[in-house]
C-alpha cells in the first residue's frame, strides 16, 4: 500500500531562516507516526505544507499522491487537523462549532460525535467564551475525530487536557488506527508518542536525525543494567560499549553494579557478570526520551 504522506528532500525557507532542510517523511495507512522535535525544529512548518497553507521551496510533498499546495480543498475533504493552540468563536456553543467544522469537512459521523462528547465529558451547550483551554481543545478534537477522515494531522493535540482525558484521547487514536486511519502525531510529550506510535521520526533543525519503529530506534541505544554480584567483575570497565559504570559494596558483602551498555556489548557484559557470580539482574531498554535526548541533550529544553 502506498504511503498517504510522502515528503522527499523538502526545503522551506522564510527569508534568511531555513525551517526545513531536506526533510524526508513517509506515513502509511493504519499507522500512528510520532513526529518529535523541540520548538523551531520544523514540525509545524511540515504540517502547514501538508495542509497546503504554505508551499515548499524545493523537494516534493504529496498527500494521497497529490500536491497539497495545488489540491488543498480536495485533500481537506479526506483529512482533519487539530492545532495545539485552539481559538474558537466565543459567541458560539461547543455544539455549534463542532457542527460548523463538520459541515466544512462534509464527512461527519453524528453517532461518533455524540459518543465523543460523552467520552471527553464536554458540555456542548456552553458558549466557547466560557470554556477553559482544555475544553476548547476537546471541541477541536471531537470535531476532527468525528469525521471519517483517512488522515489526521495532530499538532500537540492533548495540550490542556488532564490525564483522564489524555487516556481517552489515546483510546480514540488506537480505535481510528485499527480502522485504517493514518495519524501524524506531533508532540512534545514523549510518553504520549511512546504509548501510541508505530513509527517515530525525530527532526532537528529541519532535518531527520532518526526514523523507524520504537524497536528499531531502541536497538541503537544504550540499555541500563543493575546487578548484584558475589565479586567485583574483572575487566568490565575495559569492554567497549560500557558507560557510567558504578560498583559499590553492600553490608552483606555483595557488590551492586549499575551501568549503561550499548546493545552490541550486552553479550560480553553478561559473560563478565556471570563470571563474577551473578545474583540478580535487571535490564531496562532505553525509553523514547533517551533516544530523543541523544540528539538534543537536556540543554535544548525539549
Amino acid at each position: 500500500m502506498p504511503d498517504l504522506i510522502e515528503m522527499t528532500a523538502v526545503v522551506k525557507r522564510f527569508g534568511h531562516s531555513t525551517a526545513l532542510d531536506g526533510l524526508d517523511l513517509h506515513v502509511a495507512a493504519g499507522q500512528v507516526h510520532g513526529f518529535l522535535g523541540p520548538n523551531g525544529a520544523g514540525k509545524t512548518t511540515t504540517l502547514r505544507i501538508l495542509l497546503g497553507s504554505v508551499r515548499a521551496d524545493a523537494g516534493t510533498a504529496a498527500v494521497f499522491g497529490l500536491d497539497p499546495w495545488s489540491n488543498s480543498a480536495r485533500l481537506h475533504a479526506r483529512m482533519a487537523y487539530v492545532p495545539g493552540d485552539v481559538s474558537l468563536w466565543p459567541g458560539l456553543t461547543g455544539a455549534e462549532v463542532i457542527a460548523l467544522l463538520g459541515r466544512l469537512h462534509g464527512r461527519v459521523d453524528s453517532r461518533r460525535r455524540h459518543d465523543l462528547c460523552e467520552r471527553f465529558e464536554l458540555d456542548p451547550s456552553r458558549r466557547c467564551r466560557a470554556y477553559s483551554r482544555g475544553n476548547r481543545q476537546k471541541v477541536a478534537l471531537i470535531a476532527a475525530l468525528a469525521t471519517r477522515a483517512e488522515l489526521l494531522l495532530l499538532d500537540e493535540p492533548t495540550s490542556g487536557l488532564d490525564p483522564l482525558m489524555e487516556d481517552q484521547f489515546r483510546s480514540c487514536v488506537r480505535e481510528l488506527r485499527d480502522e485504517g486511519c493514518a495519524i501524524l502525531l506531533s508532540s512534545h510529550i514523549l510518553s504520549e508518542v511512546e504509548a501510541l506510535a508505530d513509527q517515530v521520526t525525530i527532526i532537528r533543525q529541519g532535518r531527520v536525525v532518526e526514523t523507524g519503529s520504537l524497536g528499531q530506534l531502541r536497538h541503537l541505544q544504550r540499555a541500563t543494567i543493575s546487578a548484584t554480584l558475589d565479586a567485583a567483575p574483572a575487566g568490565l570497565a575495559r569492554i567497549e560499549g560500557v558507560h557510567d559504570l558504578v560498583v559499590t559494596d553492600d553490608s552483606s558483602g555483595a557488590h551492586a553494579l549499575t551501568a549503561a551498555v550499548d546493545a552490541g556489548s550486552l553479550g560480553e557484559v553478561m559473560q563478565a557478570l556471570s563470571s563474577a557470580g551473578l545474583r540478580s539482574l535487571t535490564c531496562e531498554p532505553p525509553s523514547l526520551e533517551d533516544v530523543f535526548l541523544r540528539h538534543y541533550g537536556t540543554h535544548h529544553g525539549a
